[in-house]
């Protein structure tokens, strides 16, 4: 096979590709073999014809396409390695010449992975981040703890009052107009929630059970629907039932109730320690995108619009799936809020352009540096999943069958941000920082 590279510019190249006689022979045998049946020859009983027979019939290009699917993508797979490129989109395959001595000649126009130009990415100046514990979150976990355990008692000698749950009924009009999802019966409404028009849940505070009040309220200009905007309306509201809230008692009996443990002592313990792991996580998060927004500005990468548009899909079709999850599909979404495809896309373009960058960044920067991933290093990672997410190892390993490659790399990537973290400058907050040399921003050239 011979393989030629023309460089078509702007991350673009053009093969031509050879396949000798012999080769090419051999998928028109196979294309023969598959076709054969379904080919009738005078004076053969069908399926029988011999592959010389029918070509002298037909023509020889009765096979070529045939022939063509099976020859080409392992040439192109053969050629695109041979050359070391590394491909970002489709190819686009044109014929040149087929059949004869010559076999078959075709042209593959791909768009490869882009070069990257690094700026400084070493000694980066970054900020110190640092969330210390208090007893004062440790006490507000505690107190959402007992929130969740509540029990809601009924009351019937006292009036209306914040952080009581209603059950009510209400009737809304406007200019003395009832309007569609104005009226409910037996409606839940803890007061204090937000969850009402504003000013409604205020006025009903002091209501007793059993009292009837019209109350005045005004639907906010960014109301969901149009025909109630800003417009003034009033609400005949009555009373039902009134329900308090009645916090659980905080002793060793709580503890015991809603943990493994046996005092409060030993309850705060564990989540100081869990808020502590927390705290180190989050520092760590922030201040390694301190670091990689700064390495990735500095770099300088004319970064394919394909590899843009792919991110992009793959950003969309994430959004489906949620969307699909909670009830709802994408296309209903885009008519509800009287959105275009393409004004959605658009959302995620940005976002889709930096991911892209940084990646290609500190997939070079790993290359830089020689980091490695070793199966010791994949092995580590399996025992990590295993114990983060209490899976057996073997079960991970399983699932994890066929995505090796794909973890390597993902491993690699992070132990380039490791050692961008290695060898940072990490200053105190009062510490000023020194300003970057100007390295560009690495947006696409046009």
């Amino acid at each position: 096979m011979i393989v030629n590279v023309e460089e078509l510019g702007d991350n673009k190249v053009k093969l031509e590709i050879q396949i000798d006689s012999e080769r090419f022979d051999l998928a028109m045998q196979n294309a023969y073999l598959k076709n054969r049946g379904r080919i009738s020859i005078d004076g053969f009983r069908k399926g029988k014809a011999p592959r010389q027979v029918i070509e002298r019939f037909y023509g020889e290009g009765i096979f070529y396409e045939d022939a063509i699917n099976e020859a080409c993508p392992a040439a192109y797979d053969e050629a695109i390695i041979e050359k070391g490129l590394e491909p970002v989109s489709q190819p686009e395959i044109d014929i040149v010449e087929i059949g004869g001595d010559q076999g078959l000649i075709f042209t593959a126009e791909v768009t490869v992975k882009p070069e990257v130009e690094l700026g400084q990415y070493k000694g980066i100046e970054i900020k110190r981040v640092e969330y210390n514990v208090t007893e004062l979150d440790i006490d507000k976990d505690i107190e959402r703890a007992r929130e969740n355990n509540a029990r809601w008692i009924t009351v019937s000698d006292r009036p209306v009052k914040e952080g009581d749950r209603l059950t009510l009924d209400y009737t809304g009009s406007i200019d003395g107009e009832k309007f569609e999802g104005g009226t409910a019966e037996n409606q839940t409404l803890e007061i204090g929630s937000g969850s009402f028009i504003p000013g409604f849940e205020e006025q009903i505070v002091g209501m007793n059970i059993g009292d009837e009040r019209d109350i005045q309220v005004t639907f906010p200009e960014e109301y969901h629907s149009e025909n109630l905007k800003g417009k003034e309306a009033t609400f005949t509201v009555k009373v039902h039932e009134i329900k308090e809230k009645e916090l659980p008692e905080l002793d060793d009996e709580f503890i015991k109730d809603i943990s493994e443990f046996d005092t409060i002592d030993e309850y705060k313990t564990d989540i100081r320690q869990k808020m502590e792991e927390d705290s180190k996580k989050r520092e760590k998060r922030e201040m390694e995108n301190q670091l990689l927004s700064k390495v990735a500005e500095n770099a300088k990468i004319n970064i394919p619009e394909v590899m843009v548009e792919a991110e992009i899909d793959s950003s969309v079709m994430e959004m489906d799936m949620n969307m699909r999850y909670q009830g709802m599909d994408l296309e209903t979404y885009l008519q509800a809020t009287n959105s275009s495809m393409e004004d959605f896309r658009a959302q995620f373009r940005d976002r889709a352009y930096n991911r892209i960058k940084l990646q290609l960044t500190l997939e070079k920067i790993a290359e830089e540096v020689g980091i490695e991933v070793t199966d010791q290093d994949l092995e580590d990672e399996y025992s990590r999943i295993s114990k983060d997410f209490n899976i057996d190892i073997e079960q991970v390993k399983k699932e994890g069958m066929g995505h090796e490659e794909s973890r390597k790399k993902n491993l690699k990537i992070q132990k380039a941000v490791d050692y961008l973290m290695e060898q940072a400058i990490i200053l105190d907050s009062e510490d000023p920082v020194a300003e970057e040399p100007e390295q560009g921003t690495g947006d696409t050239e046009e």
